[in-house]
């Protein structure tokens, strides 16, 4: 080895001037670039709502739409609180939450009575579902001529149609709901050796729930329909009386507060 490339060994490379190290990108920027994509998101569904109200109560603070014909949003608001500081609103919401609770609960545990003897007994099935299926298609609301007869225009009458108005929803849900269960799941039950009622309990009644739960949910929407109908026949308390007497007063303000707690 000749001195030369002795000496080119021994070279130091010369150091850098500086040394470029990883820069983390900027986190903050992306992550608050999210939340507001996320807040515009949730935000946009409610623009044409907030921009309807206010253009309402543009017209209304300008004269282009009469008080009679749709007060302002305010004084709709104002009505409304007026009416809670009195204790008036209270009254009469409780008074129809109770007529609505209590039609739910006859026709209601009616429906799923029989919706659960129909479903598991032929027999009945045989005896009823039939005369059942030919009345449900008489329509509630016809039934209020022959229903003022039987009853008059007392509580009884309301709670009448209520109960009806929810009992079928609920039976027919009820019955198809336990119909429509895995026949494979009973007979696993059966072969694991359960009794008639742990069957009923832990296979049929939780695979039937669901169909169950979507005629309750029915229910409830038809019950609030048949309540407004029946409380401005004839009531002396409730939504739909304070909303019939406000009429009578031209209280177009409290209409609509009426309106909104049926909403």
């Amino acid at each position: 080895m000749t001195q030369t490339q002795t000496v080119r060994e021994l070279q130091v490379s010369p150091v850098a001037d500086s040394v470029d190290l990883p820069i983390d990108k900027p986190v903050l920027p992306a992550a608050l670039s999210r939340f507001l994509s996320g807040l515009l998101q949730r935000l946009l569904p409610w623009a044409v709502p907030v921009g309807l109200i206010v253009l309402w109560q543009i017209a209304s603070s300008q004269g282009w739409l009469s008080t009679r014909v749709l007060p302002a949003p305010l004084e709709v608001i104002k009505a409304a609180w007026t009416l809670t500081v009195s204790g008036e609103l209270w009254t009469h919401v409780k008074v129809s939450a109770g007529r609505a609770l209590a039609g739910l609960a006859i026709g209601g545990g009616l429906g799923l009575l029989l919706g659960l003897l129909t479903g598991s007994v032929r027999l009945f099935e045989t005896l009823l579902d039939s005369t059942i299926q030919m009345v449900r298609n008489i329509p509630a609301l016809a039934l209020i001529p022959l229903v003022i007869l039987w009853f008059g225009i007392d509580e009884s009458a309301k709670l009448f149609l209520i109960s009806v108005s929810v009992f079928f929803p609920i039976y027919l849900n009820t019955f198809h709901g336990i119909r429509n269960v895995d026949p494979g799941l009973i007979e696993m039950g059966r072969t694991y050796g359960l009794s008639r009622w742990q069957l009923y309990k832990q296979i049929i009644l939780p695979g039937a729930l669901s169909s169950i739960l979507v005629g309750l949910r029915f229910s409830l929407g038809l019950m609030w329909v048949i309540l407004i109908v029946a409380e401005t026949i004839s009531a002396q308390a409730g939504i739909g009386y304070l909303t019939m007497n406000a009429r009578e007063f031209l209280q177009t303000d409290i209409v609509l507060v009426g309106i909104l707690l049926y909403a």
